[in-house]
């Protein structure tokens, strides 16, 4: 799911910022023969073939695996490059094992989805509860994790209705291919495009009590508020934040990591933030942002090789604040 932009980015005439996420692994040909060969190899061969493909692409990418170790030095300052870059291929590795569990996901029936994940009936209990409020519910995730394999999670598992919100991928094979598994899940998609339509489908989704699922954790343009993240200052996407002040709808933290055991996912909803309307509004969308950039840190510092950022995130950030003039 790519990152979401600003509703107002085009009416304000902002520039079209660097493709942060335009790398080695954003490949349309490295996607789709994922999905063509893991439909049909063992599970125990495709994490091998994906184990050595990792090895190889952390040597032939060697750009990649600096940045993956750059940006774990917030978590682990006193490390030195080379165990930093150990870290970064654990990370590889684990992005593509996510990668191939997700894609075996999409042939199972429900019985079988549903043992993916420990205990359904608990978040089922909590939606409910969200959804029972009548505003709808906005789940806010980072790059951590298999956020992918959530839509499975929603669609096979709890059978409710999901419509996520993404900037469309860098590479035209992979956001297609994209499309067409959320297609197959009964999953919505709403394509940003840096226009109020986006916002006005958004709380559309919303006002008929409906779910819509958004990353956080990458800003593009002038959609971006402040916060601090591992110690670390940072810019998030806004649009959320803003969605739940003009809504009313709580921001749900949603991560989804792999265990070595049965089940083979553990899903963790975190403290709904709701974004505050008695205080000024860009007060309000900040402190609900922190309050997320918190939860988050919580989740990396516990198992970082689930932070997915294969660029420099801390120099995207730095060239957000000289952009600031």
């Amino acid at each position: 799911m790519g990152t979401v932009s600003v509703p107002q980015a085009a009416a304000r005439g902002t520039l079209e910022p660097r493709r942060w996420t335009l790398h080695g692994l954003n490949n349309g040909t490295i996607f789709r023969m994922t999905v063509a060969g893991v439909r049909w190899l063992p599970k125990a061969a495709s994490y091998g073939i994906g184990d050595s493909g990792t090895w190889l692409a952390s040597r032939l990418m060697p750009a990649t695996r600096a940045a993956i170790g750059d940006n774990l030095r917030a978590v682990f300052p006193e490390d030195s490059r080379a165990a930093l870059e150990r870290r970064a291929r654990r990370t590889l590795q684990a992005y593509a094992r996510d990668t191939i569990d997700f894609v075996r996901a999409l042939s199972l029936d429900d019985e079988c989805a549903t043992a993916l994940f420990d205990p359904p009936p608990e978040y089922r209990q909590r939606f409910n509860q969200l959804l029972a409020q009548g505003r709808g519910v906005i789940l806010v995730m980072g790059h951590y994790g298999n956020w992918e394999i959530g839509s499975v999670l929603m669609s096979r598992v709890l059978h409710l209705p999901l419509t996520i919100v993404g900037m469309a991928e860098a590479s035209p094979d992979v956001n297609r291919l994209r499309r067409e598994i959320r297609d197959r899940l009964g999953v919505d998609t709403i394509e940003v495009r840096q226009s109020l339509h986006t916002a006005l489908e958004i709380r559309r989704r919303l006002s008929d009590n409906g779910i819509v699922a958004m990353l956080m954790d990458r800003h593009l343009g002038r959609d971006r508020v402040q916060v601090t993240l591992l110690g670390r200052p940072a810019w998030f996407v806004r649009t959320p934040a803003l969605m739940g002040y003009l809504s009313g709808a709580p921001l749900v933290p949603c991560f989804i990591q792999r265990t070595e055991s049965h089940p083979a996912f553990s899903v963790f909803l975190g403290d709904p933030i709701v974004v505050a309307i008695d205080r000024p509004r860009d007060e309000a969308i900040q402190r609900a942002a922190q309050q997320f950039a918190d939860q988050l840190t919580a989740r990396i510092r516990r198992h970082p090789e689930y932070w997915y950022q294969f660029y420099r995130y801390w120099d995207a950030q730095q060239d957000s604040y000289e952009g600031l003039g």
